[in-house]
């Protein structure tokens, strides 16, 4: 009986050293996060949200420290939403505790790696480790760029270009937009819908441009480079813009001579010779051939479409104009169109309608008896 009375009492004996040097040597002040390894570029913030734990008897006043962290980096304690340097916890309790880590712009691709330590009450310390992994290679500058800064088009077309300027600087940056355009060419420059010639951009922040450029009128086909520089103060940055003119569409319609009227007698008929023309540097496709006339009339072409027009040459067609017989004599406007999907000309044609020399000898040939008669009948009966 008193073998197991003896057995009973070192058991809890045992059990009360165990415990109760568990208790004793347990870590009085632990930090824990989940995440103490994240990625981020340069310019960016990151946060981390650490348990701060107090596993001792007593309330902890603790002091926290960082280290390793490289020189020009920045980083801020918080708690509470306020700014600590200092958090007091309670006996087997724990805070939260949020470190912000300030990554500067100008910083090499890499890894890095800094520790948080926290001090408590007499020797109670405990260190966190981090790692931030640079993604990119940082710069301290202004990135001017374009997805898609070549376009193709003839010498009526306006080039738009989408740009992107980023401050990669440390302080907000005012930037007075300029481009170097051959004489006579224009250049616009749009952001957030509205024409601008500067704009602001907060640090590590990006804003689009349109760049809208319209060529000179009398622009020769041929690739041209148009630099647009955005600048504030020492920083400048340059994106070269290319346009590359295919030619000028234009079209003349006119005849042989230039005389644009003609004669036609009601009834009849009258052909004109037309003179299509490609003035501009780039050739024509399917020219179209239309007319519009005064009601009744009637327009037919030797052919309704020219199919190619080589820049620079011409070509001669025929028009039938046909005027009904009860046209009343006048002068009347026939349009003449040549067009094609990027450019036309019209050229508008007087057409004088004299009536028929056979309906005149007709009127004189009854006027004359009528009178005639009329002469017969005052001689018989004048008498009387």
């Amino acid at each position: 009986m008193w073998k197991k009375t003896i057995s009973t009492f070192l058991t809890v004996l045992l059990g009360v050293f165990i415990f109760g040097a568990s208790k004793i040597y347990a870590d009085p002040l632990t930090l824990y996060t989940p995440f103490t390894g994240l990625s981020a570029t340069p310019g960016e913030s990151i946060s981390y949200s650490v348990d701060v734990i107090n596993g001792s008897n007593e309330i902890q006043n603790i002091t926290f420290d960082v280290e390793k962290l490289p020189d020009d980096w920045e980083y801020s304690l918080r708690a509470g939403g306020n700014s600590i340097q200092q958090l007091s916890v309670r006996p087997d309790d724990e805070e939260k505790l949020t470190v912000e880590v300030n990554i500067p712009l100008e910083v090499d691709k890499g890894d890095y790696r800094f520790n948080l330590i926290a001090t408590g009450n007499g020797e109670g310390a405990s260190t966190l480790p981090f790692l931030i992994e640079v993604s990119e290679q940082g710069t301290f500058k202004t990135e001017f760029t374009s997805d898609q800064p070549n376009m193709e088009g003839h010498a009526d077309s306006e080039f738009s270009y989408t740009t992107t300027l980023k401050n990669r600087t440390a302080e907000d940056q005012h930037y007075g937009l300029s481009a170097k355009a051959p004489q006579g060419w224009n250049v616009q420059f749009k952001a957030d819908g509205s024409s601008v010639t500067s704009v602001t951009i907060e640090p590590n922040e990006s804003k689009d441009i349109t760049v809208d450029i319209t060529p000179a009128e009398n622009v020769k086909a041929e690739k041209y480079t148009i630099p647009v520089l955005a600048s504030a103060g020492a920083v400048t940055e340059e994106i070269d813009l290319e346009a590359v003119i295919t030619g000028k569409y234009s079209v003349e319609f006119t005849t042989p001579s230039g005389n644009l009227s003609a004669d036609v007698n009601a009834g009849g008929s009258k052909t004109i010779d037309l003179v299509v023309k490609n003035n501009g540097t780039a050739d024509l496709l399917d020219v179209a051939l239309s007319a519009t006339t005064p009601p009744n009339w009637d327009v037919s072409f030797n052919q309704e479409t020219v199919p190619t027009l080589i820049a620079g040459e011409e070509t001669t067609v025929k028009a039938t104009v046909t005027v009904p017989d009860d046209a009343i004599a006048g002068d009347y406007v026939t349009g003449f169109t040549a067009s094609t999907p990027e450019v036309s000309s019209d050229a508008n044609f007087r057409m004088s309608v004299k009536t028929s020399t056979l309906w005149g000898f007709v009127a004189v040939a009854i006027i004359v008896v009528v009178i005639g008669g009329l002469y017969a009948i005052f001689r018989k009966y004048g008498r009387r």
